[in-house]
């Protein structure tokens, strides 16, 4: 299995030790990036670098090309990829704005969505495998509503207002960048898909009257190498630091999520309410409880803390076994899709749409244009 990867950054270098690490007759044998910031974290000692996503996907005769690099590069080199015909694995978001999202949906339908794999990396969590099983066995009934939030640490927050993230033009924006992993369990437990959306917000944390009288160590932690900016207070950001979003899905439920990148004691919640129970949990405290609605019984009551090793509380160690057994034939689906990722992505970039313009936004005739390339059954 022959791997080149477009975009040497800490997330190629962690993703692809671990495929690799799973999938020992793995290597990567190529890499494309004009700013390599980890290209010492590729593993094994063989990879080339290329001048182009080209003469990459030309000289190093891959399997799979692993799409690392900043958002808004996705669509053409995933295009690069398919039209070579390697299989593609694209990080998160997979594309930026909602007419690329339609462009690659026309891809897909071209060439077959099975041959993107992409890195929604919670969906192989243990915290959503155990509220699949705990929704299957029919513990949580019809999903009645929703309530979650992604909160990160200021020394993440202080990152995005300094890297390239910042720039919507580059990342697609921060809940298109940071919170499609969350948008894309919420439509997964609601089983459908948004039809209507709403939400607020803006950057009142990391604007310059909230700036420290000195440089602090905390909000230099996590460094930047391509498009980087000295102070997350004075940046040129036009990202938000807070939102708050509704959605109303088609399938019934309603969700309410928040995010926030100043939040000293950092979580990442959720709470599933349903006609027969409910399930909630945190993600970075380890936690899942399942609680039946009419006894008040506690079903499951469980701790994850111990699966936290290898990133993304043990995801991506699943994900990256999953990815090799899939690469293998030796299972027929991964967890996620493609689809999946792009009708997460269509949520995000709703809600952005209904915070700039301050309304509610319909998607109807969005879902309508998505479907009429045949990508769901």
């Amino acid at each position: 299995m022959r791997i080149v990867t477009a975009g040497a950054g800490l997330r190629a270098g962690h993703v692809l030790t671990a495929l690799c690490r799973a999938m020992p007759e793995a290597r990567v044998v190529g890499y494309y990036d004009p700013a390599p910031g980890h290209a010492d974290m590729l593993p094994g000692d063989a990879a080339r670098r290329y001048d182009s996503v080209a003469d990459m996907l030309d000289g190093a005769r891959p399997d799979l090309f692993f799409v690392g690099s900043p958002n808004v590069f996705h669509l053409d080199q995933i295009r690069a990829g398919l039209a070579a015909g390697v299989r593609v694995f694209a990080e998160k978001p997979v594309v930026t704005t909602l007419e690329d999202t339609f462009a690659l949906a026309e891809l897909l339908a071209k060439h077959g969505p099975e041959r993107v794999m992409v890195g929604l990396v919670l969906r192989y969590s243990r915290h959503v495998t155990d509220l699949n099983a705990a929704i299957a066995a029919g513990q949580l009934g019809a999903i009645v509503s929703m309530e979650g939030s992604e909160h990160i640490a200021p020394y993440h927050g202080a990152f995005f207002m300094r890297d390239w993230r910042r720039h919507t033009r580059l990342s697609g924006g921060f809940m298109l960048e940071k919170c499609c992993h969350d948008l894309d369990i919420y439509n997964m437990i609601a089983g459908g898909r948004p039809m209507r959306a709403a939400s607020f917000g803006g950057r009142r944390a990391f604007v310059p009257e909230h700036a420290p009288a000195r440089a602090m160590e905390v909000h230099r932690r996590k460094g930047s190498v391509w498009e980087s900016a000295p102070d997350p207070f004075r940046s040129d950001a036009d990202i938000v630091d807070h939102q708050t979003a509704i959605l109303d899905y088609d399938s019934g439920p309603t969700l309410a999520f928040h995010t926030n990148i100043n939040v000293p004691d950092e979580h990442r919640r959720f709470c599933v309410i349903g006609a027969r129970g409910m399930a909630e949990g945190d993600f970075h405290r380890g936690t899942l409880r399942i609680t039946d609605a009419l006894s008040g019984d506690r079903l499951l009551d469980a701790d994850y803390t111990e699966d936290d090793a290898g990133g993304h509380y043990g995801a991506d160690t699943a994900m990256a076994q999953d990815i090799a057994a899939y690469l293998r034939e030796e299972t027929a689906a991964l967890p996620v899709s493609v689809v999946d990722a792009l009708e997460a992505g269509v949520a995000a970039l709703a809600l952005d749409q209904a915070r700039q313009e301050g309304r509610v936004i319909d998607l109807r005739e969005t879902w309508a244009r998505f479907d009429a390339h045949g990508l769901r059954a």
